[in-house]
Protein backbone atom coordinates (compact mmCIF):
# COMPACT_ATOMS: atom_id res chain seq x y z
CA UNK A 1 0.00 0.00 0.00
CA UNK A 2 1.14 3.35 -0.90
CA UNK A 3 1.45 5.56 2.30
CA UNK A 4 1.78 9.20 2.00
CA UNK A 5 2.92 10.98 5.58
CA UNK A 6 3.86 14.38 6.64
CA UNK A 7 5.04 15.98 10.15
CA UNK A 8 6.15 19.67 11.40
CA UNK A 9 9.17 19.74 13.28
CA UNK A 10 7.35 18.12 16.54
CA UNK A 11 6.36 14.87 14.77
CA UNK A 12 9.64 14.55 12.64
CA UNK A 13 11.53 11.74 14.72
CA UNK A 14 8.21 9.61 15.41
CA UNK A 15 7.38 10.12 11.72
CA UNK A 16 10.63 8.49 10.65
CA UNK A 17 10.12 5.27 13.20
CA UNK A 18 6.84 4.77 11.93
CA UNK A 19 8.27 5.40 7.98
CA UNK A 20 10.71 2.49 8.85
CA UNK A 21 8.33 0.49 10.36
CA UNK A 22 5.48 0.55 7.52
CA UNK A 23 8.50 0.01 4.74
CA UNK A 24 9.69 -3.29 6.79
CA UNK A 25 6.05 -4.56 6.49
CA UNK A 26 6.11 -3.88 2.52
CA UNK A 27 4.14 -0.12 2.36
CA UNK A 28 5.76 2.55 0.33
CA UNK A 29 5.93 5.86 2.28
CA UNK A 30 5.70 9.25 0.03
CA UNK A 31 7.58 11.50 2.52
CA UNK A 32 6.22 15.18 2.52
CA UNK A 33 8.44 16.55 4.98
CA UNK A 34 9.60 18.11 7.18
CA UNK A 35 13.24 16.17 6.81
CA UNK A 36 14.75 17.93 10.26
CA UNK A 37 13.84 18.92 13.21
CA UNK A 38 14.39 22.60 12.46
CA UNK A 39 10.82 25.03 13.57
CA UNK A 40 8.38 24.70 10.43
CA UNK A 41 5.24 25.32 9.53
CA UNK A 42 2.70 22.27 10.03
CA UNK A 43 0.50 22.95 6.65
CA UNK A 44 3.57 22.98 4.53
CA UNK A 45 3.33 19.20 4.52
CA UNK A 46 -0.35 18.35 5.60
CA UNK A 47 -1.56 19.82 2.35
CA UNK A 48 0.47 18.16 -0.22
CA UNK A 49 0.75 14.52 2.44
CA UNK A 50 -3.59 15.47 1.67
CA UNK A 51 -3.49 15.93 -2.14
CA UNK A 52 -1.32 12.65 -2.82
CA UNK A 53 -4.09 11.15 -0.98
CA UNK A 54 -7.10 12.80 -2.76
CA UNK A 55 -5.63 12.39 -6.18
CA UNK A 56 -4.81 8.72 -6.17
CA UNK A 57 -1.07 8.53 -5.40
CA UNK A 58 -1.39 7.72 -2.06
CA UNK A 59 -4.22 5.04 -0.36
CA UNK A 60 -3.95 6.59 2.90
CA UNK A 61 -2.43 9.27 5.09
CA UNK A 62 -0.63 9.89 8.12
CA UNK A 63 -0.08 13.70 9.68
CA UNK A 64 2.06 13.97 12.66
CA UNK A 65 2.78 16.89 14.69
CA UNK A 66 2.74 17.95 18.53
CA UNK A 67 -0.95 17.78 19.59
CA UNK A 68 -2.41 16.15 16.21
CA UNK A 69 -4.64 18.56 16.52
CA UNK A 70 -3.40 21.68 13.99
CA UNK A 71 -2.67 18.71 11.37
CA UNK A 72 -6.22 17.82 11.69
CA UNK A 73 -7.87 21.20 10.84
CA UNK A 74 -5.18 21.79 8.07
CA UNK A 75 -5.90 18.16 6.40
CA UNK A 76 -9.72 18.79 6.76
CA UNK A 77 -9.45 21.83 5.10
CA UNK A 78 -8.45 19.60 1.70
CA UNK A 79 -11.49 18.14 -0.05
CA UNK A 80 -11.94 14.72 0.39
CA UNK A 81 -10.18 14.15 2.92
CA UNK A 82 -11.51 12.79 6.36
CA UNK A 83 -8.82 13.35 8.78
CA UNK A 84 -9.01 11.87 12.41
CA UNK A 85 -6.78 13.38 14.97
CA UNK A 86 -6.78 10.00 17.54
CA UNK A 87 -4.76 9.17 21.09
CA UNK A 88 -5.51 5.42 21.18
CA UNK A 89 -5.95 2.46 19.25
CA UNK A 90 -10.03 2.36 19.60
CA UNK A 91 -10.30 5.46 18.16
CA UNK A 92 -7.70 4.85 15.50
CA UNK A 93 -9.38 1.83 14.35
CA UNK A 94 -13.43 3.08 14.92
CA UNK A 95 -11.98 6.34 12.35
CA UNK A 96 -11.30 3.90 9.49
CA UNK A 97 -13.93 1.07 10.48
CA UNK A 98 -17.20 3.87 10.68
CA UNK A 99 -16.04 6.95 9.24
CA UNK A 100 -13.43 6.20 6.07
CA UNK A 101 -11.26 7.94 7.51
CA UNK A 102 -8.40 8.50 4.79
CA UNK A 103 -5.75 10.52 7.13
CA UNK A 104 -4.86 9.36 10.59
CA UNK A 105 -3.31 12.87 12.80
CA UNK A 106 -1.34 12.02 15.34
CA UNK A 107 0.14 13.84 18.52
CA UNK A 108 3.92 13.45 18.77
CA UNK A 109 3.88 15.17 21.66
CA UNK A 110 1.55 13.06 23.71
CA UNK A 111 1.67 9.65 23.41
CA UNK A 112 4.41 7.05 23.99
CA UNK A 113 6.56 5.60 20.55
CA UNK A 114 4.65 2.28 21.55
CA UNK A 115 1.39 3.50 20.89
CA UNK A 116 1.82 5.64 18.23
CA UNK A 117 3.01 1.90 16.59
CA UNK A 118 -0.04 -0.02 17.77
CA UNK A 119 -2.33 2.84 16.19
CA UNK A 120 -0.84 2.81 13.07
CA UNK A 121 -0.64 -0.78 12.69
CA UNK A 122 -4.65 -0.61 13.74
CA UNK A 123 -5.35 2.00 11.37
CA UNK A 124 -3.73 0.92 8.36
CA UNK A 125 -5.33 -2.64 8.61
CA UNK A 126 -9.05 -1.74 9.92
CA UNK A 127 -11.59 -1.76 6.98
CA UNK A 128 -14.17 0.25 6.01
CA UNK A 129 -17.12 -1.48 7.34
CA UNK A 130 -19.26 0.40 4.87
CA UNK A 131 -23.37 -0.84 5.24
CA UNK A 132 -25.02 2.06 7.64
CA UNK A 133 -21.97 4.04 7.71
CA UNK A 134 -22.19 4.88 3.97
CA UNK A 135 -25.32 7.34 4.62
CA UNK A 136 -23.45 9.68 7.02
CA UNK A 137 -20.11 9.33 5.09
CA UNK A 138 -22.12 10.13 1.98
CA UNK A 139 -23.32 12.89 4.12
CA UNK A 140 -20.59 14.54 4.52
CA UNK A 141 -19.40 14.12 0.97
CA UNK A 142 -22.90 15.99 -0.29
CA UNK A 143 -22.01 19.15 2.13
CA UNK A 144 -18.29 18.92 0.88
CA UNK A 145 -19.27 19.22 -2.70
CA UNK A 146 -22.17 21.52 -2.40
CA UNK A 147 -19.74 24.46 -0.36
CA UNK A 148 -16.78 23.67 -2.33
CA UNK A 149 -18.41 23.20 -5.86
CA UNK A 150 -18.80 20.23 -7.97
CA UNK A 151 -16.25 20.55 -10.21
CA UNK A 152 -13.34 19.63 -7.45
CA UNK A 153 -11.83 16.12 -6.86
CA UNK A 154 -13.19 13.69 -4.58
Amino acid sequence: MKIAMGSDHRGYSAKEKIKAMLASRGHEILDFGTSTQTSCDYPDSAYPTCEAVVSGKAELGILLCGTGIGMSIAANKVRGIRAACCHDELTAEMSRRHNNANVLCLPADLIGEELIRRMVEVWVNAPYESGRHDRRVQKILSYEARMCGENKPN
